[in-house]
């Protein structure tokens, strides 16, 4: 008979103190966008994974994971405001104005804070590894919709 799997031994005492948990951030990773060939043949596909459109244009379309709105954005040849990027969502529009300063004055390269059509604002970088990064402020009541019938999906909180 075989002997039973021994447990594995208990971890020795640490002299090191326990760390406190890292703060939890005032951002969240809201959106990707991607570039597209063919937008509507785009929005289809996603569509049909279970993702809702919720901003439509000739251009670009938004669409977001219909129970927490972490969101896909899909942008046309034709669109040029923006290329593919990954985007960090705040809750707070003053927490984008501070960090775009605080970036800007350890020597990164920031473009301007603007406001969008949809009541967001945001600004645009390169992380050092030249990545596109949108710092994006999220209203509490979510990203607005121009798609008829369509209610903003709340972000979470932390």
């Amino acid at each position: 008979m075989a002997a039973p799997p021994s447990s594995p031994p208990e971890p020795a005492p640490s002299s090191e103190p326990a760390s406190e948990p890292a703060a939890r951030p005032a951002h969240r990773l809201g959106h990707v966008a991607l570039r597209v060939e063919d937008l509507e043949r785009a929005k289809g596909f996603y569509v049909g994974l279970g993702l809702r459109l919720t901003w439509d244009a000739e251009d670009w379309a938004y669409l977001q994971w219909p129970g927490s709105g972490e969101g896909l954005a899909l942008l046309s040849p034709t669109y040029t405001a923006a290329g593919p990027h990954l985007a960090l969502h705040f809750p707070d529009r003053a927490a984008v104005d501070q960090l775009q300063g605080r970036l800007m004055a350890a020597g990164h390269r920031c473009g301007p804070v603007h406001d969008h059509r949809d009541g967001t604002a945001s600004f645009y970088m390169r992380d050092p590894e030249g990545n596109w990064l949108e710092m994006l402020y999220e209203p509490a009541e979510g990203i607005p919709s121009n798609v008829q019938g369509v209610r903003p999906i709340p972000p979470p909180r932390p």
